[in-house]
């Protein structure tokens, strides 16, 4: 029976072991039924939101990251939306904007997107918020909540499936999921791998640069989180590579972002 059991996890490792991240052609194990992931998502997002502060829509701050987000998601919609359309069908993107002083921003899988306040004088304009936006983006477009879900079950539950999970630890299952986006109280911020970072930044330089934001405004960007001190905030820890290497890796990437603009 074992033997079987062994089998059939191996068959199913090497099915969903198919899938490929768009523009970096990553294998990927998606392991988590992504229904279930995003139901998980729209709990935690929604009491997040019953518990800050949010910038009024009326607000010109909010309405520019409404015009920002509407414009990303219209590129990545353009870009994604035939050939990898299972992961753009059912994000439906939203963007808030929350009173907080963390230099932070966060999307969740199904395309829930949060900025904080305090990240706006790193942004500085539009193209800025661009920069960060696609980034979030990119972590929802490229399921990157699902692989580090799998993980974290494994670590801190023995690899039970994520309804088990539920069933028998749903706090502690939630608090995991919530670590992910930096918004735990109890776990720490697990965040994404440097993988997941620095395919994050591809993809997001592309679907800034498809949506007629400059790409190479993504390293001055960067430059200004390093000068001002942003690279030791929360959200950018030991998991997350240093701006000085992302940076970097941007250029190298550059030149393939760039075929994406229209504006150079």
């Amino acid at each position: 029976m074992k033997t079987k059991h062994i089998g059939a996890f191996i068959l199913l490792f090497c099915v969903f072991a198919c899938y490929r991240v768009p523009i970096t052609n990553r294998h990927q194990i998606r392991l988590l039924p992504d229904v279930m992931i995003t139901n998980l998502a729209l709990t935690s997002y929604q009491e997040f939101i019953s518990k800050h502060n949010v910038v009024p829509v009326n607000d010109n701050r909010s309405q520019q990251l409404e015009l920002v987000g509407n414009r990303m998601a219209k590129a990545a919609n353009e870009l994604f939306g035939v050939k990898y359309k299972d992961r753009i069908k059912n994000q439906k993107w939203e963007y808030k904007l929350v009173e907080k002083s963390e230099v932070n921003a966060w999307c969740m899988p199904g395309g829930k997107i949060v900025f904080y306040t305090g990240i706006l004088p790193y942004t500085v304009d539009e193209t800025g918020m661009a920069v960060v936006m696609g980034h979030e983006m990119a972590h929802a477009i490229a399921k990157h909540g699902n692989e580090r879900l799998s993980q974290q079950l494994a670590i801190f539950m023995g690899g039970v499936t994520l309804d088990v999970a539920m069933q028998k630890n749903p706090e502690q299952t939630r608090e995991i999921f919530k670590s992910l986006y930096g918004i735990s109280t109890t776990l720490g911020a697990l965040a994404y791998s440097r993988q997941h970072e620095y395919e994050a930044d591809k993809i997001g330089l592309v679907i800034m640069a498809k949506a007629g934001y400059d790409p190479r405004k993504a390293v001055e960007f960067w430059e200004r989180m390093s000068q001002k001190g942003g690279g030791s905030i929360p959200q950018f820890l030991s998991t997350h590579p240093s701006d000085e290497n992302r940076i970097r890796e941007m250029k190298k990437f550059m030149p393939t972002a760039l075929k994406y603009y229209q504006g150079q």
